[in-house]
């Protein structure tokens, strides 16, 4: 075998070894982009973003909030009108909660199950009052204060979620909240004059 016979069987086997590379390469990696998506998607279908999982606990503590307040509130208020509303916000709230929970549990998250400290000092204060002072108090803080908070809350959760169940959650809970911040302002403001 002459130096120049084995000069191009390399040559031959150093082009095939670049023909085999050029096109095994782009589609190993083409596998790999395809397995890359593919494992994004199940992620998206199974579990949510930090950012999803952090609103979803924000939601969690306003319905607990308002379902521990709705329970005071029908032990302590002296307006009848007071104590349905207390009455509306335990049911719709609880009702709220337990499809929250659902879908967190579906994505894996572990949802809070108590109150923030900011929640839990205003129900302190509540705790303190009585009679019309707790109904006056109740209904400005709660009523009216809380659900402005938790109705801007859910429309941002509409607006900027990226999990598609808790899109359609926050969606079908804004008009329940809505109710709730009108009839709030209603009581509140009959119990002003």
């Amino acid at each position: 075998m002459t130096i120049q016979s084995t000069a191009v069987r390399l040559g031959v086997a150093a082009i095939a070894a670049c023909a085999f590379t050029a096109t095994t390469l782009p589609a190993a990696a083409q596998s790999a982009g395809t397995r890359s998506s593919a494992n994004a998607k199940a992620d998206q279908a199974g579990k949510s973003s930090k950012a999803d999982e952090r609103m979803m606990k924000d939601i969690a503590q306003a319905n607990i909030a308002e379902i521990e307040t709705g329970k005071l509130a029908q032990e302590k208020a002296s307006n009848g009108e007071v104590k349905k509303f207390a009455q509306t916000m335990v049911d719709d709230h609880t009702k709220a909660l337990t499809e929250l929970q659902d879908i967190a549990s579906k994505k894996g998250v572990q949802l809070p199950t108590e109150t923030d400290t900011k929640h839990k000092a205003s129900a302190t204060a509540l705790k303190a009052l009585n009679g019309d002072s707790f109904d006056k108090r109740y209904m400005s803080t709660v009523g009216v204060s809380d659900h402005k908070k938790t109705h801007e809350m859910l429309q941002k959760v509409e607006r900027s979620a990226n999990d598609p169940d808790l899109k359609a959650y926050a969606a079908k809970t804004l008009p329940v909240v809505h109710g709730h911040l009108t009839t709030a302002q209603q009581i509140a403001g009959a119990k002003a004059k």
